[in-house]
């Protein structure tokens, strides 16, 4: 491997530790060699969502300048152009190795250039079409590195548990995402539970929330679990030295949301994570776990 090529998976490893903890434990559990292609995968992500979200004391339009200068520096490198870009040569090699799907990336960034003008969904299935961009295709651009024993039949629950870490993350960070200007909970899902934004803002500069946003976050943790539900027949079909990897990512993504229950889905409290003690915990059985065994219903409290 040349030097460039070299630093930029180190330079996509290095944004993958620092930004994905959870992911990037679960990673270690991989192959040696198949960590370094879902650290460069990671660091494409983590890269275009840092020109849209770190930007943010630039205007919407000079942001929007920023990605599509690097959009297209990644186009150009598909074509085969020289580029010169600290992370670009490591993904554009990954894309090359598996051969995976152009139009994934076009679907992510679309969905990212979304976060430049969209600040709110009307309805959960303007959320999917947007996650689908931003969270389905991961999955779908994770499959081929990861392997499967029939992608025909894990395609489908890899689509579903990029859903369902990316509702996770929603979940979560509501008071974040309020910060940048945005909300991912579906404004009908709102109006069902009697909330309106000004109210989110409201907890969110009170640090507690109220009665009705609890309610409305339960139904959220609950859509959330219907997505774990419809990934985890997909991981006792990826190849044996792969599943580690996913049995430990599902339970610690799944168990953000058993911190949110724990407190008593006030997420406007306390981040929710889980514990280093807990993290390993669940990595040891993960390795323990015999290739092939069904993943375990999730239990809320």
């Amino acid at each position: 491997m040349d030097t460039d090529l070299a630093a930029a998976y180190e330079r996509c490893r290095e944004l993958h530790r620092r930004h994905g903890r959870t992911y990037y434990l679960a990673t270690r559990l991989l192959p040696a060699w198949k960590r370094r292609h879902v650290h460069a995968l990671y660091g494409f992500t983590r890269y275009a969502d840092e020109i849209v979200d770190r930007t943010e004391d630039l205007p919407p339009a000079e942001r929007a300048a920023r990605l599509r200068e690097w959009t297209d520096d990644f186009v150009a490198g598909l074509r085969g152009g020289p580029v010169d870009d600290p992370l670009l040569p490591a993904v554009l090699h990954t894309i090359a190795v598996f051969g995976l799907s152009i139009d994934d990336f076009d679907a992510f960034l679309r969905s990212m250039a979304m976060d430049l003008t969209v600040t709110s969904y009307a309805t959960y299935d303007d959320l999917l079409a947007y996650m689908e961009g931003s969270a389905a295709v991961i999955g779908t651009m994770m499959l081929p590195i990861l392997g499967a024993t029939d992608p025909a039949a894990a395609r489908e629950p890899a689509r579903q548990l990029g859903l369902a870490f990316q509702l996770t993350n929603f979940i979560r960070d509501v008071g974040e995402d309020l910060d940048r200007g945005r909300t991912y909970l579906p404004d009908a899902h709102l109006a069902e539970f009697g909330i309106t934004r000004a109210d989110l803002l409201a907890a969110r500069a009170a640090g507690r929330a109220t009665p009705a946003i609890k309610a409305l976050i339960k139904a959220e943790v609950d859509r959330a679990d219907e997505h774990y539900a419809a990934a985890a027949p997909g991981i006792p079909l990826l190849l044996p030295g792969s599943q580690a990897c996913m049995r430990t990512a599902y339970q610690l993504y799944a168990g953000i949301l058993d911190e949110v229950v724990a407190a008593d889905y006030d997420v406007f409290a306390r981040r929710a994570t889980v514990a280093g003690r807990e993290r390993a915990r669940v990595a040891m059985r993960s390795l323990l776990t015999r290739p092939g065994s069904p993943v375990p219903a999730l239990v809320r409290a």
